[in-house]
């Protein structure tokens, strides 16, 4: 059955990007047409995307906001066999950044992914396209099933459409003053406690779990870790009570960009029946970040936010230790401050740790192809990516048993030698420590566990096409519901 499936996002790569949410807009909506539906993309045409590659749409869509009208251009462009609309609107999307700038949020993101929210909507009318599902992602989008159930449940041109809203991080959750309630504009009945209403004020995630035909998460984990209190963030309860309709579904990868046999960033390809061109790739990061050219020890890599959500300050925490292992580590990252600056200071004092303060695509490659092993110990991970990426390329990921990390990776077993990386469960320094030392340890003494992982882990695959099947079932399933 082909479906017409509208795709709202607040990212999407490579237009505009701050997280996984942007690598799944791109690749899922691509997965989907493939399979043989009609996907439109919506995203915002934040500032920082180039108009002049875009073709302008003439006309434009009004959106009411709590009683006053804005008028919204729209520009378009076709990428890889996607139709992608842009929302454009000068007041709320021509900044610097998309949701903050220098560490602070914009103090109207509510009033700004409300109007986009219900732009996306106006849009489908405009092209005359209408949607069997809308797929929402966080809490950016949070409000279109909100208004799918509410003030649109009347009209016949989305009468029929039924809702999806993927949770990609539950920690940020589209909170704000009751006031926001108002741009919704729909019945003052809505706002109570079962609904959308958190300690007086409004929490769109929390409306859309309630509102949407079905909720999904980016892993089977990550959606009962959501239903507790460690990892839901006051939220866990409400999920609980919803969770006849919650879906874990694991995020795929494009292997079309993460592949070493045919990686354009890499100094030299490989892949797992020839792993020649591997030990190439690290010579030259070594080479690039001035490490000594060794081969007999493990170089381990890190890619991704500075952020507590990624395991930072238990990295922090254990830093001593680890840079006192005979192994050598690289970085590559870019948010709080302080780590920044800590790892900085690190680099500065240690020759054997390298950081990159910055993000280069073309570095990220680099780091996955010439690492022998890969850090994420996150605090939560819905899905994760890195490590999917670090699979492919041979390189093994160390990591926190959650989310997502736990349902890709399975710990070495020194006895039988199966695995395809290293876990740990505790967020403590020691955990930490006595892992990656494991890992360490492993790589230099255990040649034949070793090489059988990483041929192993290598020939693992999470592809797109695979997750998009049971998104197709749980389309299907929605729209049954809906009826």
């Amino acid at each position: 059955m082909k479906l017409n499936i509208l795709f709202c996002a607040s990212e999407m790569a490579p237009f505009a990007k701050t997280g996984g949410l942007a690598d799944v807009a791109k690749a899922l909506p691509k997965a989907l047409s493939r399979a043989g539906h009609n996907v439109k993309v919506v995203l915002p045409r934040y500032y920082k995307i180039d108009k002049a590659n875009l073709e302008h749409i003439p006309g434009s869509i009004g959106i009411d906001m709590a009683g006053e009208t804005l008028w919204a251009g729209i520009y378009k462009t076709q990428f890889e066999g996607i139709e992608v609309y842009f929302i454009d609107y000068e007041l709320f999307f021509g900044r610097g950044g998309l949701y903050d700038e220098g560490g602070y949020a914009y103090r109207d993101n509510d009033k700004r992914f409300i109007f986009f929210s219900k732009a996306a909507f106006e849009l489908a009318k405009f092209l005359d396209f209408k949607p069997d599902i809308v797929h929402s992602n966080d809490w950016h989008t949070a409000s279109q099933p909100i208004l799918l159930n509410t003030s649109l449940k009347q009209d016949d041109f989305f009468k029929n459409t039924a809702s999806i809203y993927t949770i990609h991080n539950l920690q940020h959750q589209g909170v704000f003053d009751k006031k926001a309630f108002e741009y919704l504009g729909i019945s003052p009945e809505h706002f109570n406690p079962f609904e959308m209403e958190a300690l007086g004020g409004l929490n769109l995630t929390k409306g859309a779990v309630y509102h949407a035909d079905i909720v999904t998460t980016v892993s089977k984990k990550y959606a009962k870790e959501i239903q507790t209190p460690e990892f839901g963030f006051g939220l866990n309860e409400h999920i609980k009570a919803h969770s006849y309709k919650l879906f874990g579904i694991l995020n795929g990868v494009d292997y079309d960009e993460w592949n070493p046999k045919t990686d354009k960033f890499i100094v030299k390809n490989y892949d797992v029946d020839d792993l020649e061109g591997k030990k190439v790739c690290k010579e030259d990061l070594q080479n690039i970040f001035r490490l000594e050219k060794r081969g007999d020890i493990p170089l381990i890599g890190f890619v991704g936010r500075f952020a507590e959500q990624k395991g930072i300050s238990l990295i922090a925490s254990a830093i001593e230790g680890l840079v006192h292992l005979d192994a050598q580590y690289v970085f590559l990252g870019t948010g709080e401050k302080w780590a920044e600056g800590f790892f900085s200071d690190i680099s500065g004092k240690y020759p054997n740790f390298k950081v990159y303060v910055g993000y280069s695509n073309e570095l990220a490659h680099k780091i996955e192809a010439g690492s022998d092993l890969f850090l994420m110990p996150s605090l939560f991970e819905p899905c994760g990516l890195n490590q999917i990426y670090s699979l492919r390329y041979g390189t093994l990921p160390i990591v926190r048993a959650v989310g997502g990390l736990d349902d890709t990776i399975k710990n070495y077993n020194p006895t039988t030698k199966e695995g395809n990386g290293f876990k740990f469960w505790d967020a403590t320094r020691d955990a930490i420590y006595n892992t990656v030392k494991w890992a360490v340890d492993t790589f230099k003494f255990d040649k034949e566990g070793i090489e059988k992982m990483i041929k192993k882990a290598m020939r693992e695959r999470f592809s797109w096409e695979k997750s998009a099947k049971e998104y197709e079932k749980l389309y299907l399933k929605a729209l049954e519901w809906k009826k």
